[in-house]
Formats: C-alpha cells, structure tokens, sequence
C-alpha cells in the first residue's frame, strides 16, 4: 500500500480542487462523473490516511542485530 508524504496534504487539495472543477465541467457526461466522484472518494481517503498518520509520533525500533544465542538442535 502506498503512503502519502504528509508534507504534500497541499498537492493532494489542489488535486481535489482540480477534480471539483473538472467534475462540473463534465454535465451529462455519465461516465466521466463516474470516474471523477471515484477518484474524488479516493483522493479524500488518502488525505485522511495522511492526516491521521502526521498526528501520530514516529516509532524508531532501532537498528535490528543479530541473535546472540545459538541456533535450537533438532530432537530425534
């Protein structure tokens, strides 16, 4: 799943804004509104994604290393 930048929230408005128009422009076309509501609904799920991931602090989990205890051996 691809995650959107939170720094371009800006872009993602403007893409919207755009869409809007594009929408309006597009009266008795069926299939184009389609089209548009679509990406409208998609483009607005993504900004939210976006947003509720910028309110969340970032984890550092480190850098991972390697496992100091020897390998378990086989019981047969």
């Amino acid at each position: 799943m691809l995650h959107v930048n939170p720094k371009m929230l800006g872009r993602l408005n403007e893409l919207e804004a755009d869409l809007v128009d594009r929408r309006a422009q597009a009266k008795g076309w069926i299939g184009e509104i389609e089209g548009i509501d679509l990406t409208l609904t998609f483009l607005r799920a993504k900004r939210d994604e976006a947003q509720r991931r910028a309110r969340r602090p970032a984890v550092d989990h480190g850098i991972p290393k390697p496992r100091t205890t020897p390998p378990t051996q086989e019981i047969s």
